[in-house]
């Protein structure tokens, strides 16, 4: 019986030894590949894609307001989607027509942000 026991558990200790083995190569690569001696640039500081000033109170630009309104905007878009499709037939025409509604206040935050160029970078 113990016999029997110990090799039911034996593929799961296998599992376990073999994805130690894998975590501990993954922590231990970037020591060995990685490249020694960066660049200055590579290390400065740096913060919504500009070099920091002496002023925290300095003008921003709005359109990196805009950018996270647009990943907001896409995130929510698909953190709703996929539930609503797996439970698509159980949902009927009422749970369709929500979700059109909801992708339709989406896609109208959408194109604000696209008329308020903040898909343009110059």
């Amino acid at each position: 019986m113990a016999g029997g026991l110990l090799e039911q558990y034996l593929p799961l200790v296998v599992f376990i030894g073999i994805s130690m083995v894998i975590g501990a190569a993954l922590l231990i690569a970037p020591f060995i590949v990685a490249y020694q001696s960066p660049d200055p640039e590579k290390l400065s500081a740096y913060e919504c894609g500009f070099n920091a000033f002496d002023d925290a109170r300095m003008k921003f630009d709005v359109r990196f307001y805009l950018v996270a309104i647009l990943f907001i905007i896409f995130d929510l878009e698909v953190a709703f989607l996929f539930p609503w499709a797996v439970a698509f037939k159980q949902v009927g025409w009422f749970g369709f027509w929500s979700m059109m509604a909801f992708l339709g206040v989406l896609t109208v935050g959408f194109v604000y942000e696209w008329r308020k160029g903040a898909l343009e970078w110059d």
